[in-house]
């Protein structure tokens, strides 16, 4: 909403001024939904860490700004170093970094971890450091591809979440997919991040080689 659309429509927006008046509206949690929350894997939330190949990490700056990235290796990738430590492996993307600037100036992290198919997720949050060096550093080798970077999270809160949003979203059924209802990626970076290309040099570089260079620097 523009600083004008607020100004004409403000009168309409009641916001919700403390927690007392936002359980009024949705109530309290449920005993079993407080009660699932851990300090520490079980051994079922390692096998969900095995079979997951993405996950998304939030973030915050010193200054509070957000930062939400989609993390994603083949499935097995999530290193479990005990029961209170996670090790996820950095790969070459855009390098804006966003994220990991943020762990420096804050250590508090979020992560949500999916497997494909599943309505359910697994909820992570902890401390998080950036590790440039360690000795399980070749388990996080992919495709020949030796992370610089990897991110070590000290659990603090893990539990499973439901389904709900999934099931709202059709998410994983295909026949509610519209994937062309929006330009394709090409399109997208033409309009908005790289208006000096040629739409034949930003097909080439979405096409076939960008997938192939998914673990080169």
């Amino acid at each position: 909403m523009t600083a004008v659309d607020e100004r004409e429509h403000g009168r309409d927006v009641v916001e919700v001024a403390d927690e007392a008046e936002l359980r009024t509206l949705v109530g309290e949690p449920s005993a079993g939904a407080v009660r699932k929350e851990r300090d520490r894997l079980h051994d079922l939330d390692r096998r969900w860490l095995a079979a997951s190949p993405f996950w998304l990490l939030s973030t915050a700056g010193a200054d509070g700004t957000c930062d939400v990235s989609p993390k994603g290796d083949p499935a097995g990738s999530v290193l479990v170093l005990d029961d209170r430590t996670l090790a996820l492996a950095e790969r070459p993307g855009n390098r804006r970094v966003d994220g990991f600037r943020n762990v420096l100036a804050n250590p508090h992290v979020g992560l949500l971890f999916l497997v494909p198919g599943r309505g359910d997720t697994l909820r992570v949050n902890g401390r998080a450091r950036l590790v440039r060096e360690a000795p399980w550093f070749g388990e996080l080798v992919v495709r020949g591809h030796r992370p610089s970077l990897a991110l070590l999270v000290e659990v603090e809160q893990v539990f499973h979440h439901c389904a709900k949003a999934f099931l709202r979203s059709r998410l994983w059924e295909p026949e509610s997919w519209e994937p062309d209802a929006v330009p394709a990626r090409p399109q997208i970076a033409r309009e908005l991040e790289r208006p000096e290309a040629t739409p034949d040099e930003l097909e080439r570089y979405y096409g076939p080689s960008y997938a192939e260079g998914l673990y080169r620097a």
